[in-house]
């Protein structure tokens, strides 16, 4: 069944590629799990969405909004229904995460952690995809970002990057832990080594897409499991 666009879904910003003689079919999501649509988080994830627009890409904003989102419970309803039994920002997000090539998922540091709401939406989401059998990550490149006043940037970096090591994703890096500091979105942007660091990033999953897509095309198979 074919997808609506995701700028039909609530909370999706859609933005289009638009660097020159480099156009391509490739889309990336990026999920913001702050609560504040605008700060931090938004700010460096932006930042991200522009390079990949730079190099001819597709990237989309979701925000998992201020709403209180439950965590798994583990009844298995998933299985049957495609998607999570609760209906709110998860069962939003699975909508349309088939549609996407890559994603990047974005928290502020809390307590040296991703957001509550951030850690029960993607143990929902990646729970009710497995378990529905549908793949809607299965080999498909992620990243995580963290936004920090100062600490935690580390502890939450490696709760985020277990999702997609758990998840059949690979992850992609830069040159150095994918962080910003500032209390504020200027301080965020005045981080000129965070920026640059986040930018790599943002470049290198550019150029695995283009790396896997071009594996497709020449045949390459999927990988062969015991």
């Amino acid at each position: 069944t074919a997808l609506p666009p995701a700028s039909s879904h609530p909370g999706v910003s859609e933005g289009r590629g638009g660097g020159i003689g480099r156009m391509s079919n490739q889309k990336i999501l990026l999920v913001n799990g702050s609560p504040h649509e605008k700060g931090c988080t938004h700010t460096v994830l932006t930042e991200i969405a522009s390079v990949f627009r730079g190099e001819g890409m597709s990237a989309d904003l979701f925000w998992v909004g201020t709403k209180p989102i439950q965590s798994c419970i583990d009844c298995g309803r998933c299985a049957e229904k495609g998607c999570c039994v609760f209906e709110d920002r998860v069962n939003d997000f699975l909508a349309v995460a088939g549609a996407y090539d890559g994603f990047l998922f974005g928290s502020p540091v809390h307590y040296a952690g991703a957001t509550g709401a951030l850690t029960a939406f993607m143990g929902r989401a990646f729970f009710a995809d497995l378990h529905s059998g549908q793949n809607r990550f299965y080999l498909k490149p992620a990243a995580a970002v963290v936004s920090t006043r100062r600490a935690g940037t580390t502890a939450t970096l490696d709760q985020l990057n277990k999702f997609f090591l758990w998840g059949h994703m690979p992850v992609i890096s830069s040159r150095y832990w994918n962080m910003v500091h500032g209390s504020s979105p200027e301080e965020v942007l005045a981080d000129k080594e965070g920026i640059r660091n986040v930018r790599m990033l943002a470049k290198n999953m550019a150029w695995f897409l283009r790396c896997k897509e071009a594996g497709e095309k020449a045949g390459v198979p999927l990988p062969q499991y015991d």
